[in-house]
């Protein structure tokens, strides 16, 4: 901090950045930016906040300086810049916050505040100030921004103590009031609102949270009434509403985001709003004939027919698909058929991807034979694996079972226990399909073997009566070979639908909601934590707000795509009661999983069972970086126990954390403690991983490998032919059509892959692992030297993975399908690249 004498002028020169108000408006083919709102100087006041003297009669608040007014404009692109003066008594002191107000009809973007004054680091005082200031009287308190200087509670001069608390109080609300656009309100809701039971009984969803059956994250409360059939179910916006639901102004997307994300996703709005469209110029709507109509779509797209245009049941969505033009729906060329259009049909590529493709994060090291299950057999009776020695060891090199166990050696993709609960509800919609387990042996050269395929239905006469279950073993020629191609589909069903609702939306998505909520109402902008974790956090809640009000509701896109269909959010919830905070550091999910054991003699403290397991190599690395990172932070700013014990704000976010935002989990006692400086730095690096490195790893691969649906099918339509059925004749004579007349239909195959697509894409405004949006995030010294550390590893990292990619010893590493794997690469460019870690759950 500069000194007061230095302080000491009668008027201090600055520089205001902001951004104007741009109108946005939703047309078929683009987002169209409008003339920037006017935003006049003399409209906009400022006064500076004293740090050190108090205000005469207000003993807790900062002295108020003179209100000064905007002048000068210069504009430079979208950006705007003001020039100020402010005029001082010489016994001001230092300045530490800022009043704004804003009396122009319009609100805009407050980028940041530069003083001209001497600073040892910057050369200047930076107010860091990111947020949308609306007009003076939409807001009942004044809006305050604070220098760029981190403060512990007890730390912070007290003239700023009063302005801390009072901008913490304002960002809780009441917990009551009607939430508006320009509210910056944080609170907590449940999932309800995922359900329209005004829609009839097809659409009514149970609430999630709050409860001992359906536990949950919370999520941010939008304010919005309830329905009017059901009071405890919120209300919905329309569908061409979407992007006006409510998040905090400032968890909005950016402008130019919103471009990005609009352009993508007016492919999934036409399909929603047309299911019915009965052809898609030369394909037939409901069905692909064989792998090359599906390649089809890549590149040149699907051309929309004046016949189309005419029997189109909107007008609105006539003017969509006029504008767009008639190869309105073009997909790019995903990158697992980029190099070999049929290498993923391969036993060894259907393996790898379960160490390097979308859901790297659920296979498991097998230590019992025959397998078993974890339900309750007084409800589901004898869950018991029927896949025998029989069936495998032949395919084992010559080994017992017992020893490729003992030598850690097998492995299993289990997704039974958790589609077995669900089976019989689930068949008897559109949808069919099996509880599964596949079997996989450890070979020499590092790669997986499938073994044997398990495919379980309920048992007829009632689930108390355990299960009917098949084998299926590899096979290369005839209809055993097809056969074979079928049982692997239903295991990558599984496998997406699980990826899809546990390991993406619950695992990431749903989980972090609450560390955003818990952080903005309980640290200040001041506290070095927020500092730490704001960056984690940003487009988080606008993200997941989209998600409920198309993605995951009743009857919206992943109901429509993925195989659990209505129950597809009541299964997530399943999956939240074995939700453990502690779990999520990587280590100890690689322990948990038994594809890892402890090594306290490693850097991870871990030592790998598979060495060529890409997710869990890279992610390693990447996840030690980040450890480093907050640790080096973290001791900046604490140096004992006690700091942290005392630090009335972390203690009160974390109380939050645990009671409200995760509060179906409150009582277990898993849950860090927050008495230590290691529990902090331990809790800090999971929520960077999870909302970074972890996301990043299970989302951006979606279009590159799923991007294929024969690649990774995410709906089945049919069981398994018979021997001497038509379905088993016709996969005799023509196994590509029976294949695709069993996976995902293709309307769906189009919602789907327009939907992974805005999934998978960055944005032209994307930051990245070690990065931050502006270098005066903060003035400490120790952390920017430490955060330039943190930037240099993870660019050690990125080299070495492109090195380890280039080893044709790693074989999992690019696989038949010659896909390198860089999901965990820390950079990357704008667009479809299937790399990249973004500091956030942003997309």
């Amino acid at each position: 901090m500069a000194s007061t004498s230095e302080l000491e002028k009668k008027k201090i020169n600055g520089t205001v950045v902001l951004i104007k108000k741009r109108a946005l408006e939703l047309v078929p083919t683009e987002v169209v930016q409008q003339q920037a709102y006017e935003i006049l100087g003399n409209k906009v006041t400022l006064q500076l906040i004293s740090s050190f003297n108090g205000d005469s009669g207000k003993e807790r608040k900062g002295k108020l300086g003179y209100p000064t007014h905007l002048r000068d404009e210069n504009n430079s692109g979208n950006e705007s810049k003001f020039s100020v003066t402010f005029d001082l008594d010489e016994e001001f002191g230092a300045p530490g916050a800022f009043i704004i107000k804003n009396f122009n009809p319009s609100e805009f973007f407050l980028k940041k505040l530069t003083l001209e004054v001497d600073d040892p680091i910057h050369g200047c005082m930076h107010f860091v100030c990111n947020s949308w200031v609306y007009p003076a009287e939409k807001y009942k308190s004044d809006r305050v921004f604070f220098v760029n200087q981190a403060y512990l509670p007890s730390e912070t001069p007290a003239q700023l103590r009063w302005y801390r608390e009072e901008e913490l109080l304002n960002l809780r609300g009441s917990g009551i009031e009607k939430l508006e656009e320009s509210d910056r309100v944080y609170d907590y809701a449940y999932y309800n609102d995922l359900g329209d039971p005004e829609k009839g009984s097809n659409y009514v969803r149970p609430i999630l949270g709050g409860s001992s059956k359906y536990p949950y994250p919370r999520r941010g409360r939008t304010g919005r009434p309830p329905t009017k059939t059901d009071p405890n179910s919120e209300s919905r916006l329309p569908l061409l509403m979407s992007f006006g639901i409510y998040v905090p102004r400032d968890e909005k997307f950016a402008p130019l985001k919103m471009t990005d994300f609009i352009g993508i996703a007016l492919k999934v709005i036409v399909q929603l709003l047309v299911p019915q469209l009965e052809s898609l110029g030369n394909i037939s709507l409901n069905e692909f004939n064989n792998f090359e109509e599906i390649l089809k779509i890549y590149g040149g797209g699907i051309d929309l027919t004046d016949d189309v245009l005419q029997r189109s049941s909107t007008e609105m969505l006539k003017e969509f698909i006029q504008n767009a033009g008639r190869g309105f729906l073009k997909y790019p060329m995903p990158q697992v058929i980029k190099e070999d259009k049929s290498a993923w049909r391969t036993d060894e590529e259907f393996a790898r991807e379960m160490l390097a493709g979308i859901n790297p994060v659920c296979i498991c090291g097998l230590k019992e034979f025959p397998v078993t299950s974890k339900l309750d057999p007084k409800v589901y009776g004898d869950q018991t694996s029927k896949i025998t020695r029989e069936h495998i060891q032949n395919q084992l090199d010559g080994l017992t079972i017992e020893e490729v166990i003992e030598a850690n050696q097998l492995f299993i993709l289990n997704h039974h226990d958790t589609v077995m609960p669900y089976l019989r509800q689930i068949n008897m919609t559109s949808t069919k399909i099996y509880a599964s387990r596949a079997l996989l042996f450890l070979q020499k050269d590092g790669t997986l073997k499938p073994l044997a395929i398990e495919l379980s239905l309920p048992h007829p006469d009632g689930d108390q009566h355990g299960v009917i279950s098949k084998v299926f073993t590899p096979h290369e020629d005839g209809v055993e070979a097809s056969i074979w191609q079928l049982a692997k589909a239903y295991i990558a069903v599984n496998d997406s639908g699980v990826h899809q609702l546990i390991s993406h939306w619950l695992h990431t998505h749903a989980t972090i909601e609450p560390f955003v909520i818990a952080t903005n109402r309980q640290l200040s902008v001041l506290h070095p934590i927020y500092k730490l974790l704001h960056p984690h956090f940003r487009d988080t809640m606008h993200i997941n707000a989209l998600a409920r009000q198309t993605l995951l509701n009743a009857g919206g896109i992943l109901e429509q795509t993925v195989f659990p269909t209505k129950y597809a959010m009541e299964m997530t919830s399943v999956a939240y009661k074995d939700w453990v905070f502690p779990d999520q550091a990587l280590p100890a999910d690689l322990i948990r999983r038994g594809v890892a054991i402890e090594d306290p003699e490693s850097e991870q403290g871990v030592c790998l069972l598979i060495q060529d397991y890409p997710y869990a190599v890279d992610g390693l690395e990447i996840w030690s970086a980040i450890k480093s990172w907050v640790q080096e932070y973290c001791t900046c700013y604490y140096k004992t126990d006690e700091m942290i014990q005392k630090d009335t704000e972390l203690q009160a976010w974390w109380k939050e954390l645990r009671e409200e935002g995760h509060g179906d989990k409150k009582d277990e006692p898993w849950w860090p403690k927050m008495q230590t400086i290691k529990e902090l730095i331990d809790s800090c690096t999971i929520i960077i991983w999870i909302a970074s490195a972890l996301h990043a790893a299970i989302n951006f691969g979606q279009y590159p490998y799923g991007g294929y649906l024969p690649n990774r099918p995410s709906m089945s339509r049919r069981f398994m032919p018979e021997s001497g059925s038509p379905e088993y004749e016709e996969l005799k004579t023509n196994p590509e059509k029976g294949y695709l007349r069993t996976i995902t239909p293709q309307l769906q195959t189009l919602i789907g892959i327009s939907a992974i697509e805005i999934l998978s894409t960055h944005s032209s405004d994307e930051i990245y692992l070690g990065q931050r949006d502006t270098p005066e995030w903060t003035k400490d010294k120790e952390p920017l030297q430490a955060l330039e550390r943190f930037g240099k590893k993870l660019a050690e990292i990125e080299e070495k993975i492109i090195k380890m990619n280039n080893d044709k010893k790693w074989k999992n590493r690019m696989g038949p399908v010659k896909m390198p794997y860089t999901l965990l690469s820390p950079t990357s460019e704008t667009g479809l690249t299937g790399k990249g870690i973004p500091n956030s759950v942003s997309i």
